[in-house]
């Protein structure tokens, strides 16, 4: 404890005594004066020690200045972001994850400060070196994950060794829910759902299709529809939905299976790209004359759901202000709009409900896996 004297004009004379004061008495302490007091006043002589007993602090103050630390977690938390935030998309851009993360960014940035959000890719094995960052990430807030179901459920299911589980993130709300469409070349004989399976079953394996990865949803979404009619066809892996779109405009591949958004993006301004039929259980109000694959007898459902998520080990505190700009952003009409104007149906599902859902999900997926392995 350090107390200031002031007996006299001139610099400060201090008394230091013990940091906590007891019943005995305080020992004093003696500190010279450092320069000589101002003209007119009275002289302290070097031998003339200054007597004074320091304040003692109680263990009731000690306990509560020691606590202060912990309490300032709250204060750093609501400062959320102090930076720029990365979302990491383990895609190539121009995919509907790619897209979704960019209009994610645009709006969280509007409502979590304006520190700036940067959209991230980082393609390469199916997604797992990009999820992967995200679980190994600083768990500060400041990298977030784009995350895409079933592929974050696929890659654990499918690999001995991966790099993440579902509980390697902190799951924060789902934003999108984007169906799987079936694609072909305008130039193919191939015009509906029905021409697709009876050419399937008339040359088993014949037909090749492309995916965004191993374990992506086209690829589960082919597994499904492979399990349903019994049909076969050669799966085309690439690193992202581009890679699917231009093989099939290049006639390197006979089927397209990508989602909704992706295929509209891809047909807008191209003639070539015909879209056969939608993995939703209604039509779209987007695309209102194209057909689920319900009304051709397939009983197959299947889409990219899209959300955010945080390593697992983020504070709670962090988490609740990332939830809260989120929140914010998907009331705001104009993220609305710019979902609606990418054709992208927004699904949300805040962080239970969203994790009940994947848990789920992961379940069917073990399911499907026992008997109708994707490799």
């Amino acid at each position: 404890m350090v107390a200031p004297l002031n007996p006299v004009p001139g610099p400060a004379i201090l008394a230091v005594g013990p940091l906590i004061g007891t019943k005995k008495t305080t020992p004093t302490r003696f500190i010279r004066t450092m320069a000589p007091c101002a003209e007119g006043a009275a002289m302290l002589s070097p031998s003339q020690p200054v007597r004074r007993q320091a304040t003692p602090i109680t263990r009731r103050t000690l306990v509560a200045l020691m606590a202060t630390p912990f309490l300032s977690r709250g204060s750093l938390a609501a400062a959320w972001p102090e930076r720029p935030v990365e979302i990491i998309v383990p895609f190539t851009p121009g995919g509907g994850v790619d897209l979704t993360a960019r209009i994610a960014a645009r709006f969280l940035d509007k409502h979590a400060g304006g520190r700036g959000f940067v959209v991230l890719n980082r393609p390469g094995a199916g997604g797992e070196v990009g999820w992967g960052a995200v679980a190994d990430a600083r768990p500060d807030g400041h990298t977030l994950g784009l995350l895409n179901a079933p592929n974050i459920l696929t890659l654990p299911i499918e690999r001995a060794s991966p790099r993440f589980r579902l509980d390697s993130f902190a799951l924060i709300a789902n934003i999108a829910d984007d169906p799987v469409t079936l694609s072909v070349h305008a130039s193919s004989p191939i015009r509906t759902i029905e021409d697709l399976v009876a050419t399937a079953r008339a040359r088993p394996g014949h037909l090749t299709y492309g995916t965004a990865g191993i374990g992506a949803v086209g690829h589960i979404a082919m597994m499904s529809l492979t399990r349903a009619t019994g049909i076969a066809a050669e799966h085309i892996p690439f690193q992202g939905a581009s890679g699917v779109a231009s093989a099939l405009l290049g006639r390197q591949i006979d089927i397209a299976t990508t989602t909704f958004a992706e295929s509209l993006g891809f047909a807008r301004g191209q003639s070539d790209w015909r879209i056969l039929g939608v993995m939703s259980p209604r039509r779209l109000t987007a695309m209102p004359d194209l057909p689920t694959l319900a009304e051709a007898g397939i009983q197959v459902e299947v889409g990219s759901q899209r959300g955010l998520g945080a390593p697992r080990a983020t504070p709670p505190e962090v988490i609740a202000a990332i939830e809260a700009a989120v929140d914010k952003m998907v009331a705001d009409p104009d993220f609305a709009a710019a979902m609606a104007a990418s054709s992208l149906p927004m699904r949300v599902m805040k962080a239970n409900a969203y994790t009940a859902h994947l848990t789920n999900l992961e379940a069917d997926l073990r399911s499907l896996w026992a008997t109708h392995p994707w490799r």
